[in-house]
């Protein structure tokens, strides 16, 4: 944590599906350029907290904060110009578009030509094998490349928050390696990310700071290396 404002800034933030309460009172604040992430069980609220984020949820209660302003009811394309960025579970490709196509409507918010292109020539040197099929349905590639194309397009909105659903899930151990390398190289650019992850261990190893959601309810947040310490986390998600 530094001494700077958050950058993102939820407070006792409440949020229902139907009948049903998917968060109670979250308070939650991310920082410029830390990578934070959302430990829980299925079903405990995170893929809810980073919805209502990117505005495509509304809470009850509470708001969201960001960079100052209040986005609480701010609709999902303004925030996107505002700077967030969502690569959600499941990566949610259009399959029947190429690569170049998938990335080209991440930045459907912007209007500088030039700078498109060159943001995705960037994208292609962070991912070379999204260059090596860019002419590619993003239907037809595999899982991983799927995932890499989905944080590509999340990024051609220059985003200043990144956040990241489940990047590693149904993936082999050596993209994980791959994915979490580009995670890195990201926060050590200065991307501010919420990342929610499966698997515990290794979002807390490549993350600044956490926070535990149980129920819907925020019940534990410290330091990374702390929250890897601690006996009630390690006997609930570090196995």
């Amino acid at each position: 944590m530094t001494d700077a404002a958050p950058l993102l800034d939820i407070r006792e933030m409440s949020v229902n599906y139907g009948g049903i309460q998917a968060l109670q009172a979250v308070n939650l604040q991310v920082f410029p350029g830390e990578t934070v992430t959302l430990l829980g069980a299925n079903g405990a609220g995170k893929t809810s907290t980073l919805r209502a984020i990117s505005r495509l949820l509304t809470p009850r209660s509470g708001s969201i904060h960001y960079d100052g302003k209040d986005i609480t009811r701010a609709k999902p394309d303004q925030a996107v110009r505002m700077g967030i960025a969502h690569s959600p579970e499941g990566r949610r490709m259009l399959s029947r578009l190429t690569v170049y196509d998938n990335l080209m409507l991440g930045a459907y918010t912007r209007s500088d030509r030039a700078a498109i292109r060159t943001d995705i020539d960037q994208q292609f040197a962070t991912f070379p094998r999204l260059a090596e099929r860019r002419k590619q349905f993003a239907g037809t590639l595999s899982g991983g490349e799927q995932q890499m194309l989905a944080i590509a397009r999340a990024l051609m909105s220059r985003p200043r928050l990144l956040l990241l659903d489940e990047p590693s899930l149904g993936l082999a151990p050596i993209l994980v390696r791959e994915i979490f390398n580009i995670i890195d190289k990201l926060h050590a650019a200065g991307v501010t990310i919420l990342l929610v992850e499966q698997n515990a261990r290794l979002a807390l190893q490549h993350a600044d700071r956490g926070y535990v959601l149980e129920a819907g309810s925020v019940t534990l947040t410290a330091r990374a290396a702390d929250l890897l310490d601690d006996d009630r986390v390690r006997a609930a998600y570090l196995g």
